[in-house]
């Protein structure tokens, strides 16, 4: 509730409660069982219903866990739909390890879509094996329409070995408008952003959209 409280003080409007898909990954990363962490969310549910402040779930591990492996896409829907039950208004599928195939991305929203209606879905891909933007459109060719993602890539998983950050922004969206979808994002304000904060923390952008269109110029030896 500290958060939350912290939060409201600060003016959000939204915020977001998560937990797993898998028992074990949930344990090392919140402490909690799912069932656990799922009891702890209800006294902060009810405040934000009484505050009107909109809350978003979160699913870790939707595609596979560090821990358990293959994740079974019935539990996944199961932990879906118990969020969006205690009143979520978006759930977010997130493969945070990165494992996620296209076959195993429609499986798991093909299961969810079952108990969660597809406007109500969400995806979050981290892109540890490259897998990100071909899961993207999977997710969106299914109906899917609401694409989280990290400005330069950032992001990432400590329980994960080898873990990358989410899929970046600068990518999904030269995607997207490659196809014709509009987004209502600039992409320029895009790239500004991640060239700012990849300088502040002293690491170059894995976004490959950006390299592209923003090359930094080589150094002379």
């Amino acid at each position: 509730m500290k958060g939350f409280e912290g939060a409201v003080d600060a003016g959000a409007k939204t915020v977001a409660v998560f937990t797993a898909a898998s028992e074990s990954f949930n344990k090392k990363n919140t402490n909690a069982t799912i069932a656990e962490s799922l009891e702890r969310f209800k006294p902060m549910m009810a405040a934000a219903k009484a505050k009107g402040i909109r809350v978003r779930g979160y699913v870790s591990c939707v595609a596979g866990c560090p821990y358990e492996g293959k994740v079974d896409p019935q539990k996944v829907a199961q932990v879906s739909k118990a969020l969006l039950d205690m009143g979520c208004y978006e759930i977010s599928l997130g493969d945070t390890i990165g494992v996620g195939t296209p076959a195993s991305v429609k499986a798991v929203i093909e299961a969810v879509k079952e108990v969660v209606p597809l406007p109500q879905i969400a995806v979050h891909f981290h892109d540890t094996y490259g897998q990100a933007l071909a899961n993207t459109i999977t997710a969106l060719q299914m109906g899917v329409n609401v694409v989280d993602c990290a400005v330069a890539g950032l992001g990432g998983c400590p329980y994960a070995k080898g873990a990358t950050g989410n899929v970046a922004t600068e990518d999904v969206l030269y995607m997207l408008h490659g196809m014709g979808i509009e987004t209502g994002v600039d992409m320029n304000q895009v790239l500004d952003a991640g060239a700012f904060i990849s300088a502040k923390l002293g690491r170059p952008t894995v976004s490959r959209a950006a390299k592209a269109l923003r090359p930094q110029p080589l150094a002379c030896l």
